[in-house]
């Protein structure tokens, strides 16, 4: 696979492709969130993992940057632990919808051929920014994910909700406290949508196991490009 980094007109991007990839080719497309204090580089990763030559996948570098100590710095979408304000989340939001436009555009994505990822922070950006784009995201996948105001997302729901939506939380996370994945379930269900719901004997992570269901998941809900 071959990897990017791409400046954007919104956000900083990486983006990886199969080898074969050509730019009048037609991929369906994975986007991925990483977490607070990550950066573009993190979720890149899986996508040999996922399916190395079916899907071209965009990584977006979070707009904010936080000092996590000497000579180290990460990116998170908002200020954690309740010190994030509307507007710094509103801006968050608005720099993504115009990511998601120029990757969209970059690799000529139809409506529904792609599918938004995100893992902590990023998983509460994915339930955020992607339940309000059905039209656009195919599937959406929180992994270890915080969960916004109920009531926000609430009012940004479509009124068809047969999003397929894949949700995995860590058993023994000490960052997010699983009772956050059984919230964004009930939550889920009480609007009429069917997420499948995974709890898992791990933390704050991705694991393995993880991984083989979410693969799963992601290509019977977006099947890969053939070959």
């Amino acid at each position: 696979m071959r990897s990017e980094i791409h400046e954007g007109t919104a956000l900083q991007y990486i983006t990886v492709v199969p080898d074969e990839y050509t730019e009048d080719s037609s991929y369906p497309l994975v986007i991925m969130l990483h977490g607070f204090g990550a950066n573009m580089q993190d979720l890149a990763g899986l996508a040999p993992a996922i399916n190395a030559t079916g899907y071209v996948y965009a990584c977006p570098n979070a707009p904010i940057p936080f000092n996590l100590g000497p000579g180290h710095t990460g990116y998170g979408w908002m200020t954690p632990r309740g010190g994030s304000t509307p507007e710094e989340t509103a801006k968050s939001e608005a720099l993504l919808g115009d990511f998601f436009d120029d990757v969209f555009k970059q690799f000529n994505v139809s409506p529904g051929g792609a599918l938004l990822l995100g893992f902590s922070q990023g998983g509460g950006m994915t339930y955020r920014c992607g339940l309000g784009r059905a039209d656009r995201f195919a599937g959406l996948a929180a992994l270890s994910a915080t969960l916004p105001d109920e009531d926000e997302l609430a009012a940004r729901l479509p009124e068809e909700r047969t999003q397929p939506i894949f949700v995995a939380h860590g058993r023994y996370d000490q960052l997010i406290s699983e009772d956050t994945a059984h919230s964004a379930k009930s939550f889920l269900e009480s609007n009429g949508y069917n997420p499948e719901f995974h709890i898992y004997d791990m933390g704050h992570e991705i694991s393995a196991d993880v991984l083989n269901d979410l693969v799963l998941w992601i290509t019977g809900v977006l099947p890969p490009r053939s070959v």
